[in-house]
């Protein structure tokens, strides 16, 4: 009898767990929720169920894998229903900055002319909120907000289907909008020290093959140090593997910072070693060190930092949050070098600061999971 009330308890905690991290990585831009159904529970049930083995708890592994599947079953039904029956339309109010909408998909888009029109089946009213509209179709946002009709500025939906904050300028109600949750910022820390010494310890013969082949392969260090710039705008030293010859290549400190697609400098185990991400895993030493983070914005070598900063306004912000090994620019956009995408990244990384959560580390967690498969971005 415990050990059905074990199993029963466990696996109502871990659904419930599962439950709410999908409902909130599904509230990201960009995440076909029904394709992320399967790795959060599995995540879910798996913290739950490893805690119980670790304690030593008496429970069924056949209850418990019966509960697993009846949940993931369950959502996936429910996804591919409720994308069938109710899928999102949005009205959209004419005035003001509201034309880019167009170029953005995953929605059906209701373009009214006259305040005469109501879209009975729309799921929000979409309005550039700053713009002169005049009084009759103040009115007519009036009237849909109190029938209960979701009212969204327009720069409000751009971010939710883009993932990126689009910065004009730092105004005071601007930046208190981005400052990061401090109390997540120190629980975050403490995860991030625990999980990089478990990890360091676990990975120890795997990091030592890595450093045999990098011997092997190519003349020079096993480890390549860099400066870079850090947390609150503090130099750091950052560990990678070398993936690249050494003393290879010319031009100056800026030119040599950035790699190239298809640089002639990488070597045959850094291609590889880069595809899959490999590299970063000399980072849990920035990690142990407090200078680092799994995920956040990518700290960049100090003289490009200092470049981006003299060429983009607001770069510096980025560095409110520690750095991290990867980030929601780079499972989203990869690995960029150029003024223009860099300002983009810059779009990205805005957004995690302003979405800072356990819940879009999940999500970024789980693509960076697919990159490393995939080998997005890498070069």
């Amino acid at each position: 009898m415990a050990n059905l009330q074990v199993t029963v308890t466990a696996a109502a905690i871990a659904h419930l767990a599962g439950f709410l991290s999908y409902r909130r990585i599904g509230n990201f831009p960009g995440v076909a929720a029904a394709s992320y159904i399967l790795p959060t529970f599995a995540l879910s049930y798996g913290a739950v169920f490893l805690t119980i083995f670790f304690f030593r708890f008496e429970y069924s592994r056949f209850q418990a894998a019966a509960s697993f599947t009846q949940s993931t079953l369950w959502y996936f039904g429910l996804s591919l229903l409720t994308r069938r029956l109710d899928p999102y339309r949005l009205v959209v109010v004419p005035g003001g900055d509201v034309e880019r909408l167009k170029t953005l998909p995953g929605v059906h888009w209701f373009w009214i002319k006259s305040t005469d029109t109501i879209v009975e089946t729309a799921s929000g009213v979409v309005v550039d909120l700053r713009a002169d509209l005049g009084a009759e179709w103040e009115r007519y946002i009036a009237d849909r907000a109190l029938s209960g009709t979701p009212v969204y500025h327009v720069k409000q939906v751009r971010e939710s289907l883009t993932g990126r904050v689009e910065i004009e300028h730092l105004s005071e109600n601007t930046l208190g909008s981005l400052n990061p949750n401090q109390a997540y910022l120190k629980i975050k820390q403490a995860a991030d020290w625990v999980s990089a010494l478990i990890l360091i310890v676990v990975l120890s013969p795997v990091l030592a093959l890595v450093a045999l082949l990098i011997r092997l392969d190519s003349e020079g260090p096993v480890l390549f140090r860099q400066h870079r710039m850090g947390y609150r705008g503090k130099i750091c030293t950052v560990y990678k593997f070398r993936s690249m010859r050494q003393h290879a290549g010319a031009g100056g400190d800026k030119e040599k910072a950035i790699t190239k697609r298809d640089d002639d400098r990488i070597t045959r185990i850094g291609r590889l070693l880069r595809k899959f991400r490999v590299d970063e895993l000399p980072q849990v030493i920035n990690i142990l060190r407090g200078e680092m983070s799994w995920i956040g914005p990518r700290p960049e070598a100090v003289v490009l930092s200092q470049w981006y900063e003299a060429e983009l306004p607001f770069y510096r912000y980025r560095h409110i949050v520690r750095p991290g090994i990867s980030g929601w620019a780079q499972v989203n956009q990869g690995h960029v070098a150029a003024v223009d995408d860099v300002m983009e990244k810059l779009h990205y990384d805005f957004y995690y600061i302003k979405n800072f959560s356990p819940w879009l580390d999940v999500l970024i967690t789980l693509k960076t999971m697919k990159t490393m498969l995939t080998g997005f971005g890498a070069r």
